[in-house]
Protein backbone atom coordinates (compact mmCIF):
# COMPACT_ATOMS: atom_id res chain seq x y z
CA UNK A 1 0.00 0.00 0.00
CA UNK A 2 1.54 3.25 -1.40
CA UNK A 3 1.99 6.20 1.60
CA UNK A 4 -0.48 8.82 1.37
CA UNK A 5 0.59 12.18 0.80
CA UNK A 6 0.32 14.18 4.26
CA UNK A 7 -0.66 17.84 3.86
CA UNK A 8 -0.13 19.99 6.56
CA UNK A 9 -2.34 22.72 8.19
CA UNK A 10 -1.33 23.07 11.25
CA UNK A 11 -3.61 23.69 14.25
CA UNK A 12 -2.67 25.95 17.77
CA UNK A 13 -5.42 23.47 19.40
CA UNK A 14 -3.13 20.49 20.84
CA UNK A 15 -1.45 19.77 24.14
CA UNK A 16 0.78 17.00 25.35
CA UNK A 17 -0.53 13.45 25.81
CA UNK A 18 1.32 13.32 29.36
CA UNK A 19 2.60 10.47 29.09
CA UNK A 20 -0.53 8.11 27.94
CA UNK A 21 -0.21 5.48 25.59
CA UNK A 22 -1.88 5.80 22.12
CA UNK A 23 -3.95 2.46 22.21
CA UNK A 24 -7.31 3.80 19.77
CA UNK A 25 -7.63 4.44 16.21
CA UNK A 26 -10.78 6.45 16.19
CA UNK A 27 -12.89 7.80 12.90
CA UNK A 28 -15.18 10.95 13.14
CA UNK A 29 -17.13 12.86 10.57
CA UNK A 30 -16.27 16.26 10.07
CA UNK A 31 -20.75 17.32 10.02
CA UNK A 32 -19.63 20.42 7.60
CA UNK A 33 -16.40 20.71 6.38
CA UNK A 34 -15.79 19.31 2.82
CA UNK A 35 -12.42 19.42 2.21
CA UNK A 36 -9.16 19.24 4.46
CA UNK A 37 -8.40 22.84 3.08
CA UNK A 38 -11.51 23.94 5.09
CA UNK A 39 -11.80 21.73 7.97
CA UNK A 40 -7.92 22.54 8.26
CA UNK A 41 -9.00 26.55 8.28
CA UNK A 42 -11.64 25.49 10.85
CA UNK A 43 -8.92 23.53 12.71
CA UNK A 44 -6.77 26.98 12.41
CA UNK A 45 -8.96 29.32 15.21
CA UNK A 46 -7.45 28.59 18.41
CA UNK A 47 -11.27 30.22 19.39
CA UNK A 48 -12.86 27.09 18.30
CA UNK A 49 -10.90 25.14 20.76
CA UNK A 50 -11.15 21.70 18.65
CA UNK A 51 -8.99 19.70 16.53
CA UNK A 52 -8.06 15.98 15.14
CA UNK A 53 -4.84 14.56 13.95
CA UNK A 54 -5.48 13.98 10.30
CA UNK A 55 -8.59 14.62 7.58
CA UNK A 56 -9.79 12.87 4.33
CA UNK A 57 -11.93 13.85 1.85
CA UNK A 58 -12.24 12.90 -1.83
CA UNK A 59 -8.79 13.69 -2.93
CA UNK A 60 -6.68 10.63 -4.03
CA UNK A 61 -3.98 9.25 -1.66
CA UNK A 62 -3.87 12.91 0.14
CA UNK A 63 -5.24 13.74 3.54
CA UNK A 64 -4.16 16.49 6.10
CA UNK A 65 -2.85 16.77 9.13
CA UNK A 66 -3.31 19.09 11.54
CA UNK A 67 -1.99 17.63 14.72
CA UNK A 68 0.99 15.57 15.20
CA UNK A 69 0.39 12.21 16.19
CA UNK A 70 2.96 12.27 19.27
CA UNK A 71 0.45 15.49 20.84
CA UNK A 72 -3.04 15.12 21.74
CA UNK A 73 -5.88 16.55 19.50
CA UNK A 74 -8.55 17.67 20.89
CA UNK A 75 -11.86 16.06 19.60
CA UNK A 76 -13.10 13.09 21.89
CA UNK A 77 -13.53 14.29 25.21
CA UNK A 78 -11.54 12.40 27.41
CA UNK A 79 -10.19 9.79 25.09
CA UNK A 80 -8.33 12.79 23.87
CA UNK A 81 -4.89 11.19 25.56
CA UNK A 82 -5.32 7.60 24.51
CA UNK A 83 -6.35 8.37 20.71
CA UNK A 84 -5.46 9.74 17.20
CA UNK A 85 -8.22 10.70 15.15
CA UNK A 86 -9.20 11.44 11.80
CA UNK A 87 -11.90 13.20 10.67
CA UNK A 88 -13.60 12.51 7.46
CA UNK A 89 -15.09 15.32 5.64
CA UNK A 90 -18.43 13.44 5.45
CA UNK A 91 -22.04 13.55 7.34
CA UNK A 92 -22.86 10.03 10.00
CA UNK A 93 -26.46 10.77 8.20
CA UNK A 94 -25.08 9.02 5.33
CA UNK A 95 -25.99 6.15 4.10
CA UNK A 96 -23.92 2.76 2.86
CA UNK A 97 -24.70 3.64 -0.77
CA UNK A 98 -23.82 7.43 -0.21
CA UNK A 99 -19.87 6.28 1.82
CA UNK A 100 -19.55 4.28 -1.71
CA UNK A 101 -19.84 7.32 -3.71
CA UNK A 102 -16.55 8.30 -1.91
CA UNK A 103 -14.02 6.19 -2.71
CA UNK A 104 -11.42 7.97 -2.84
CA UNK A 105 -12.35 9.05 1.24
CA UNK A 106 -12.23 5.44 1.99
CA UNK A 107 -9.66 4.59 0.37
CA UNK A 108 -7.48 7.57 2.60
CA UNK A 109 -9.14 6.28 5.76
CA UNK A 110 -7.87 2.71 5.50
CA UNK A 111 -4.25 3.76 4.17
CA UNK A 112 -4.34 6.28 6.82
CA UNK A 113 -5.48 3.45 9.58
CA UNK A 114 -2.88 1.27 8.44
CA UNK A 115 0.27 4.02 8.70
CA UNK A 116 -1.34 4.86 12.11
CA UNK A 117 -1.59 1.59 13.28
CA UNK A 118 2.08 0.92 12.41
CA UNK A 119 3.27 3.66 13.59
CA UNK A 120 2.03 3.21 17.14
CA UNK A 121 1.47 -0.79 17.04
CA UNK A 122 -2.06 -0.63 17.54
CA UNK A 123 -3.79 -3.90 15.92
CA UNK A 124 -6.22 -3.27 13.03
CA UNK A 125 -9.56 -4.51 14.84
CA UNK A 126 -12.72 -3.30 15.30
CA UNK A 127 -13.44 -3.03 18.73
CA UNK A 128 -16.92 -2.76 20.25
CA UNK A 129 -17.74 0.04 22.72
CA UNK A 130 -16.90 -1.77 26.09
CA UNK A 131 -13.87 -2.74 24.57
CA UNK A 132 -13.41 0.99 23.48
CA UNK A 133 -13.69 2.43 26.84
CA UNK A 134 -12.29 -0.36 29.04
CA UNK A 135 -8.95 -0.32 27.75
CA UNK A 136 -8.62 -2.73 24.41
CA UNK A 137 -6.38 -1.58 21.46
CA UNK A 138 -7.83 -1.46 17.99
CA UNK A 139 -9.96 1.23 16.04
CA UNK A 140 -13.48 2.36 16.69
CA UNK A 141 -15.80 4.86 15.79
CA UNK A 142 -16.33 8.59 17.84
CA UNK A 143 -19.77 6.68 18.73
CA UNK A 144 -18.31 3.87 20.35
CA UNK A 145 -16.69 6.25 23.10
CA UNK A 146 -19.83 6.97 24.76
CA UNK A 147 -20.04 9.88 27.07
CA UNK A 148 -16.28 9.63 28.07
CA UNK A 149 -15.48 10.21 24.17
CA UNK A 150 -18.22 13.11 24.44
CA UNK A 151 -21.40 11.49 23.88
CA UNK A 152 -21.20 11.90 19.65
CA UNK A 153 -22.84 9.66 16.73
CA UNK A 154 -20.21 9.39 14.11
CA UNK A 155 -19.49 8.02 12.10
CA UNK A 156 -23.08 6.93 11.85
CA UNK A 157 -24.75 3.52 10.42
CA UNK A 158 -24.20 3.58 7.24
CA UNK A 159 -20.42 3.71 6.95
CA UNK A 160 -18.84 0.28 6.25
CA UNK A 161 -16.53 -0.24 8.75
CA UNK A 162 -15.33 -3.47 8.18
CA UNK A 163 -14.74 -2.97 4.59
CA UNK A 164 -12.25 0.04 5.54
CA UNK A 165 -10.26 -1.99 8.02
CA UNK A 166 -10.14 -4.93 5.60
CA UNK A 167 -8.92 -2.20 2.97
CA UNK A 168 -6.33 -1.04 5.94
CA UNK A 169 -4.92 -4.41 6.12
CA UNK A 170 -7.66 -6.06 9.31
CA UNK A 171 -8.56 -8.83 8.79
CA UNK A 172 -11.98 -10.12 7.09
CA UNK A 173 -15.19 -10.22 9.34
CA UNK A 174 -17.02 -12.77 9.57
CA UNK A 175 -20.05 -13.50 6.59
CA UNK A 176 -22.79 -15.43 8.18
CA UNK A 177 -22.76 -19.09 6.22
CA UNK A 178 -24.77 -19.69 3.25
CA UNK A 179 -26.32 -22.79 4.66
CA UNK A 180 -27.13 -26.05 2.68
CA UNK A 181 -29.07 -24.56 -0.08
CA UNK A 182 -28.96 -26.28 -3.50
CA UNK A 183 -26.73 -24.54 -6.19
CA UNK A 184 -28.89 -22.17 -8.11
CA UNK A 185 -29.93 -23.75 -11.89
CA UNK A 186 -27.26 -23.34 -14.62
CA UNK A 187 -29.50 -22.72 -17.28
CA UNK A 188 -32.25 -19.84 -17.23
CA UNK A 189 -35.40 -18.87 -15.69
CA UNK A 190 -37.86 -16.69 -16.51
CA UNK A 191 -37.56 -14.37 -13.57
CA UNK A 192 -34.57 -13.69 -11.40
CA UNK A 193 -34.59 -12.93 -7.61
CA UNK A 194 -35.26 -9.73 -6.36
CA UNK A 195 -32.46 -6.79 -7.27
CA UNK A 196 -31.16 -6.02 -3.53
CA UNK A 197 -31.62 -2.25 -4.17
CA UNK A 198 -27.87 -1.88 -4.25
CA UNK A 199 -25.13 -2.26 -7.51
CA UNK A 200 -22.55 -4.26 -6.47
CA UNK A 201 -19.03 -2.40 -7.61
CA UNK A 202 -15.39 -1.93 -6.67
CA UNK A 203 -13.21 -0.51 -5.11
CA UNK A 204 -13.88 -0.46 -2.26
CA UNK A 205 -14.61 -4.16 -1.76
CA UNK A 206 -18.25 -4.94 -1.07
CA UNK A 207 -19.88 -7.35 0.86
CA UNK A 208 -23.26 -9.71 1.48
CA UNK A 209 -25.51 -11.66 1.46
CA UNK A 210 -26.13 -10.47 -2.08
CA UNK A 211 -22.85 -10.24 -3.37
CA UNK A 212 -22.93 -14.41 -2.33
CA UNK A 213 -25.92 -15.00 -4.26
CA UNK A 214 -24.95 -13.02 -7.14
CA UNK A 215 -21.69 -15.26 -7.55
CA UNK A 216 -23.25 -18.38 -6.62
CA UNK A 217 -25.60 -17.71 -9.74
CA UNK A 218 -22.65 -16.90 -12.25
CA UNK A 219 -20.26 -19.68 -11.03
CA UNK A 220 -23.42 -22.28 -12.03
CA UNK A 221 -23.76 -20.90 -15.14
CA UNK A 222 -19.91 -21.96 -15.50
CA UNK A 223 -18.09 -18.53 -15.26
CA UNK A 224 -14.22 -18.89 -13.12
CA UNK A 225 -15.78 -16.73 -9.92
CA UNK A 226 -15.30 -17.46 -6.14
CA UNK A 227 -18.29 -17.40 -4.30
CA UNK A 228 -16.91 -15.53 -0.89
CA UNK A 229 -19.24 -13.17 -0.23
CA UNK A 230 -16.90 -10.38 -1.68
CA UNK A 231 -17.28 -8.05 -4.66
CA UNK A 232 -13.45 -7.24 -5.63
CA UNK A 233 -11.73 -7.13 -8.55
CA UNK A 234 -12.36 -10.77 -9.92
CA UNK A 235 -16.31 -10.15 -9.45
CA UNK A 236 -15.44 -6.64 -11.84
CA UNK A 237 -13.95 -8.68 -14.79
CA UNK A 238 -16.32 -11.84 -14.43
CA UNK A 239 -19.39 -8.70 -14.37
CA UNK A 240 -17.24 -7.08 -17.42
CA UNK A 241 -17.43 -9.75 -19.51
CA UNK A 242 -20.83 -10.63 -19.02
CA UNK A 243 -22.20 -7.73 -19.84
CA UNK A 244 -19.92 -7.50 -22.93
CA UNK A 245 -21.02 -11.40 -23.97
CA UNK A 246 -24.54 -10.46 -23.06
CA UNK A 247 -24.75 -7.06 -24.81
CA UNK A 248 -25.76 -4.82 -21.67
CA UNK A 249 -23.51 -1.54 -20.81
CA UNK A 250 -20.05 -2.95 -20.10
CA UNK A 251 -18.95 -1.03 -16.33
CA UNK A 252 -18.42 -4.13 -14.47
CA UNK A 253 -21.45 -3.39 -11.73
CA UNK A 254 -23.97 -5.14 -11.02
CA UNK A 255 -26.88 -2.72 -11.34
CA UNK A 256 -30.92 -4.10 -11.96
CA UNK A 257 -30.10 -5.27 -15.63
CA UNK A 258 -27.18 -6.97 -15.44
CA UNK A 259 -28.34 -8.94 -12.08
CA UNK A 260 -31.85 -10.28 -14.28
CA UNK A 261 -29.23 -11.30 -16.57
CA UNK A 262 -27.53 -13.53 -14.80
CA UNK A 263 -30.81 -15.89 -13.91
CA UNK A 264 -32.48 -14.95 -17.59
CA UNK A 265 -29.82 -14.34 -20.21
CA UNK A 266 -29.25 -17.54 -22.11
CA UNK A 267 -26.55 -19.62 -21.01
CA UNK A 268 -23.99 -19.42 -24.22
Amino acid sequence: MAALTRVPYPSPCYSSRGGAGCRLIVLHTAEGARTIESLGSFFANEANQVSSHAGADDQAATIGVYVHREDKAWTQGNANPSAVSLELCAFAAWDNAEWHRHSNMLDNCARWIAEEAAAFGIPIKRLSADQAQSGAAGVCQHIDLGAWGGGHVDCGNGFPMDEVLQMAGGAAPLLPPPGPAPAPPATPSSSAPPWPGRYLAWPPIMQGSDVHTWQVQMAARGWPLTADGQYGPQSEEVCAEFQREKGLTVDGIVGPDTWAAAWTAPVT
